[in-house]
């Protein structure tokens, strides 16, 4: 049952940069390309729609909303296409992790959630709430 759990965990992996893949690949429809891209997005992300210190719901998006949106992303593409982003994704996993790319993203999360506080900090005291 482990080496069944390691396995799927390993095939999520794959399908999450066959996902993020197929939202670059000009032969996607644009439909699934916007769907794969929101889904990459935020499997790569390293901020969770609930954070993980919450007791047990907080594994619940990496166990089942994101499992679930990669599904659909994956029954979305064409499977010779799927097959084909599969392919090219476990020859992306050997290569070295871009430590640019975490900064990039993380840098994204940090200015966003400072525009959206510089936003709506003013409201908030104006309002008294």
């Amino acid at each position: 049952m482990i080496d069944r759990a390691k396995q799927w965990a390993r095939e999520v992996k794959r399908d999450v940069i066959a996902v993020w893949i197929a939202a670059r690949d000009p032969r996607t429809p644009w439909y699934v390309k916007a769907m794969a891209a929101a889904v990459a997005a935020y499997a790569l992300s390293p901020i969770d729609l609930i954070p993980d210190f919450i007791p047990v719901i907080g594994y619940l998006d990496d166990l089942l909303l994101l499992p679930i949106g990669i599904l659909l992303v994956v029954r979305m593409i064409p499977a010779d296409l799927m097959e084909e982003f599969r392919q090219e994704a476990l020859l992306i996993e050997g290569r070295p992790n871009s430590r640019i790319a975490v900064a990039v993203i993380v840098g994204v999360w940090l200015l966003s959630g400072g525009l959206l506080l510089w936003l709506f900090w003013p409201e908030a005291l104006a309002t008294g709430g």
